[in-house]
C-alpha cells in the first residue's frame, strides 16, 4: 500500500468497515454508520476549510442541499440516470460555492462565521419557498442508485456505497494537502505575509478550500437523497450547519481522519441523547443541542486539537517523512543578471501613514552581486522600505523599478516571480509545519501542478523536485538534521536560518534580508557570512538590515543610512561609518 501509505491501524480500521454488514448487528446500526459516512463527507470539507485554512463556516449543510436537490430535480422531473446527475450536483455546488465564497472570504474575525450563518439561513428558506423544489413538502420518488441491474434499495447496499465514496474524499484530500497546493492552504492559518512573498496567492487558496468544501457537501446532499429516496429543506438548516462543524471541531480539526471520527463521535451521541434525556429529564425537547454547545465549549477550552490527537497518542501515525529520491531531477534554475546590471531603483520612495512620513523620498540602487546594508535606528523605516519593494505596501509617492521596469502597483507575488525573496523582522514561519514544509513554500513558484493533480496525486515528480530543492537548501544553511521537525520547536536563531533558507528555495537573484542574525551566536554569524559571501560570489544581490555594526561594516559594498525615512548617507562603509550625521544620527560611540 505504498502509494496509498496506510498504516496497519488505518488498514484494520477498513477492514472492520467492510464486514459490518457482514456481522449479525441490528439494522438501526447499518443506518447510522449510513448517516456517519454521509456526515464525514461534509466534515473533511470543513477539516480542510476550518482546521486547516482557518476559515470557520457554519453554512455547509445548504451545500448538502445544492446537491440534493439537484439530482432529485434531473432524476424525478427529466429522467436523468442517478450517475450521470452526480457531476451535474457536484458542478453546482461548485458554482455556488464560488460567488458565495468570493464574497464571504472577504470578511474577517467574527464577521466571517456570522457571513456564513447569514446565507445558511437564506438558503434554507429559499430551499422551502421554491414551488419547483416541492416547497416545505420537498420532492418524493427519487430513483436509487444502479449499477448493472443491481438497484441500491436499502441502507445495506448503499453503505458501501457511501463508505467507498467516504475513503476516497479522504484519501484525496490527504493527497492535495501533501502538496504544493496544500502548503499553500496551510499557510493560511499563519497570516498572509509569508505566503503571499513566495507567490502563494492566498486569496485564491481560501476561495479553492471553500469551494472544495462544498462539493464535498454537495456529494454528501447526493448520496443523501438517493439513501433516502425524498428530499426536503430539513436536514439543510442551521442546525445541521452547527453540528458538522462541531463534528469538525470535535474530532480534531487539523485532521482528515478525525473528521470521520468527530462525525461518528457526534452522532452516536445525539442518538443516545435522544433516546435517554427526554427519560431522565422527563419533558421532551431538543436537549440534545444544549449538551452539544456545553461539549464545544468545554472542547475549545481543554482540547482544542480535539479528541483525534488523543487517539495519536496510542496509536501514532507511522507515514513515512517525505524525502526526495535520488535521481530525482533538479528544479530549473533562474539565469543570474550581469553583474552589477540595476535589479531595482528606488526613485524618491515615498509611503505616508496619515500624518507619519514613515519613508521620505529615498533613492538608491541594488545592483546584481552586490550586498547593500541598509542601516539606521528603531523607526527609521528600514522595514517599511523592504515592504515597498517587495509589494506589501503601496507607494504614497515616487517610483520603484524592478529590473529597469516601472513596478507600478505591484504584488507580493509579482514581485517574488521576479526574483525578488525576503525575510522578515520578526520571522514568519509556520509553527504546525516541518522544517521541510516551511523551507518548500518557498518554491511555491516554480511548481505549476493545481488542485486536480494534486487531489489525484498525479504531481509527485514534481513534488520530488520541490522537496530535493527544499531539502538541497536546509543543508545549505546547516539545518539538515532539523528537517522534520516542527518548525515550532525550533530556537529563534534556527528560524532566522530557516527562513533564509526558505528564501533561497524562491532560486532568488535579489535576498532581502531583515536582521538576519538576531539570535545567533557568534560562530553561527561567521558560518552566515561565508553564506552571504558566496551568494554574491553567484550573482545574488542582498539587502541587508542589521544592527550588529561589525558583523554589518565586515560584509557589505555599500551602506545606506536611513533616519526618520530620510537617506542621510550612502556610499563605501568605512567612509559612512565616519560620517558625522551618521554617528549622530545612530552609531554614537560604537563608531
Amino acid at each position: 500500500m505504498k502509494g496509498l501509505n496506510i498504516s496497519l491501524p488505518g488498514l484494520a480500521a477498513i477492514a472492520l468497515l467492510a464486514i459490518i454488514p457482514l456481522l449479525p448487528v441490528p439494522p438501526f446500526v447499518i443506518t447510522l454508520m449510513d448517516n456517519i459516512g454521509l456526515a464525514s463527507l461534509v466534515a473533511i470539507g470543513l477539516v480542510l476549510l476550518t482546521g486547516v485554512g482557518g476559515l470557520t463556516s457554519f453554512g455547509q449543510a445548504a451545500f448538502c442541499g445544492f446537491g440534493a436537490y439537484t439530482t432529485a430535480l434531473l432524476t424525478t422531473s427529466y429522467g436523468l440516470s442517478p450517475w450521470l446527475s452526480l457531476p451535474v450536483s457536484l458542478a453546482v455546488g461548485a458554482m455556488c460555492a464560488l460567488p458565495l465564497g468570493l464574497i464571504t472570504m472577504r470578511l474577517s474575525g467574527h464577521y466571517l462565521p456570522l457571513g456564513t450563518i447569514a446565507w445558511g439561513i437564506a438558503l434554507y428558506y429559499l430551499f422551502g419557498q421554491l414551488d419547483f423544489l416541492g416547497r416545505y413538502d420537498g420532492i418524493t420518488g427519487i430513483p436509487p442508485l444502479e449499477i448493472a441491474g443491481h438497484r441500491f434499495l436499502d441502507t445495506t447496499s448503499m453503505y458501501y456505497v457511501i463508505w467507498t465514496f467516504v475513503l476516497l474524499l479522504a484519501f484525496g484530500a490527504r493527497n492535495l494537502l501533501d502538496s504544493r497546493v496544500g502548503r499553500g492552504i496551510r499557510a493560511l492559518r499563519g497570516g498572509s505575509a509569508a505566503a503571499e512573498a513566495f507567490g502563494v496567492n492566498t486569496g485564491r487558496a481560501k476561495l479553492t478550500v471553500f469551494v472544495f468544501a462544498g462539493v464535498a457537501a454537495a456529494l454528501s446532499g447526493w448520496l443523501y437523497a438517493h439513501l433516502q429516496r425524498t428530499v426536503n429543506p430539513t436536514p439543510f438548516g442551521l442546525n445541521m450547519g452547527i453540528e458538522y462543524l462541531l463534528m469538525a471541531v470535535l474530532g480534531g480539526a487539523g485532521h482528515i481522519w478525525g473528521a470521520i471520527f468527530g462525525a461518528g463521535i457526534v452522532l452516536l451521541l445525539k442518538e443516545l441523547l435522544q433516546r435517554y434525556l427526554p427519560w431522565l429529564i422527563g419533558a421532551s425537547g431538543n436537549f440534545e443541542a444544549v449538551f452539544f454547545g456545553i461539549l464545544l465549549v468545554a472542547m475549545l477550552q481543554f482540547a482544542r486539537d480535539g479528541l483525534w490527537s488523543f487517539v495519536l497518542r496510542i496509536l501514532p501515525e507511522k507515514a513515512p517523512k517525505p524525502r526526495a529520491e535520488d535521481g530525482t531531477a533538479p528544479l530549473a534554475k533562474r539565469e543570474m543578471p550581469a553583474h552589477g546590471s540595476p535589479l531595482v531603483t528606488l526613485d524618491k520612495a515615498r509611503k505616508q501613514f496619515g500624518g507619519l512620513v514613515a519613508v521620505n523620498d529615498v533613492s538608491f540602487e541594488i545592483g546584481a552581486g552586490e550586498i547593500i546594508g541598509l542601516i539606521g535606528p528603531n523607526g527609521a523605516g528600514k522595514s517599511t522600505t523592504f515592504d515597498l519593494i517587495t509589494g506589501v505596501t503601496t507607494l504614497s509617492g515616487g517610483q520603484i523599478r524592478l529590473s529597469g521596469r516601472d513596478a507600478g502597483v505591484h504584488r507580493p507575488g509579482d514581485v517574488a516571480r521576479q526574483g525578488v525573496a525576503r525575510t522578515f523582522q520578526h520571522a514568519k514561519i509556520f509553527p504546525d509545519m516541518t522544517a521541510l514544509e516551511n523551507a518548500a513554500l518557498g518554491a511555491h513558484l516554480r511548481g505549476n501542478a493545481g488542485v486536480m493533480r494534486s487531489f489525484l496525486h498525479t504531481e509527485r515528480a514534481e513534488e520530488a523536485q520541490i522537496l530535493a530543492e527544499a531539502d538541497r537548501q536546509l543543508e545549505r544553511v546547516g539545518l539538515a538534521e532539523a528537517r522534520d521537525r516542527p518548525a515550532g520547536d525550533l530556537p529563534l536563531g534556527q528560524l532566522r536560518i530557516l527562513e533564509i533558507a526558505r528564501a533561497l528555495a524562491l532560486d532568488p537573484n535579489l535576498l532581502l534580508l531583515d536582521e538576519p542574525a538576531a539570535g545567533l551566536r557568534h560562530g553561527e554569524k561567521q558560518q552566515l557570512a561565508d553564506l552571504l559571501r558566496k551568494l554574491r560570489a553567484e550573482g545574488v544581490a542582498i539587502l541587508l538590515v542589521e544592527h550588529d555594526m561589525s558583523f554589518v561594516m565586515e560584509l557589505v559594498d555599500r551602506l545606506v543610512v536611513l533616519d526618520f525615512g530620510t537617506v542621510i548617507a550612502e556610499g563605501d562603509p568605512h567612509k559612512v561609518r565616519n560620517d558625522p550625521a551618521v554617528i549622530a544620527a545612530y552609531l554614537g560611540g560604537v563608531a
